[in-house]
């Protein structure tokens, strides 16, 4: 039982002595470790290598506890200011793609400003053929009424001269 304790408690002095030498050699000078042969006093050295562990541990813990905990606080603080950067850029991310889908719809609008004015162009050439197809019309129609006119004067005509005809001509007299 003895024999394991010392191992481990050189185990953790020699991993302690690479941490901060000069510190931990003058704590075993101070508290009176030395490098006994594990027969010599081993109750008294299982009390003093357990209170130079406790104490160990406890300097180890003071020593690195606050640059842990700053370094903690550290992280947690970049770990805040990551996500408030990520929050940001998908802002950003979402305003670019409401950049691109504005101009996919100014495109739009651009494109149906264009096919407007191309109805607008084919309307006024469809009401400019219809005036000059109601003008064709109406022209038409007086024509066809003049040559009805025309051809009614013929055929008046043709019945005086036929009627005149029939008069000039001789008839016989008629014997009673």
């Amino acid at each position: 039982m003895g024999g394991t304790e010392v191992p481990r408690a050189s185990f953790v002095l020699g991993q302690l002595e690479a941490v901060d030498g000069e510190a931990i050699l003058s704590f075993c000078v101070d508290s009176g470790l030395s490098d006994t042969s594990p027969d010599e006093g081993l109750i008294e050295d299982l009390t003093i290598e357990d209170k130079a562990v406790e104490q160990l541990a406890e300097g180890l813990l003071s020593h690195y506890l606050p640059d842990l905990q700053r370094s903690k606080q550290a992280l947690q603080e970049l770990t805040q200011n990551q996500v408030v950067l990520l929050d940001t850029l998908e802002q950003e991310i979402s305003k670019f793609k409401e950049c691109h889908s504005m101009l996919d719809i100014n495109a739009l609008f651009a494109e149906a400003k264009h096919y407007h004015a191309k109805l607008v162009n084919i309307r006024k050439e469809m009401l400019m053929l219809h005036e000059k197809t109601s003008k064709l019309k109406k022209r038409a129609l007086k024509l066809q009424q003049k040559r009805q006119k025309e051809e009614l004067e013929r055929e008046q005509q043709r019945e005086k001269e036929f009627e005149r005809e029939k008069q000039l001509t001789a008839r016989p007299a008629k014997r009673t």
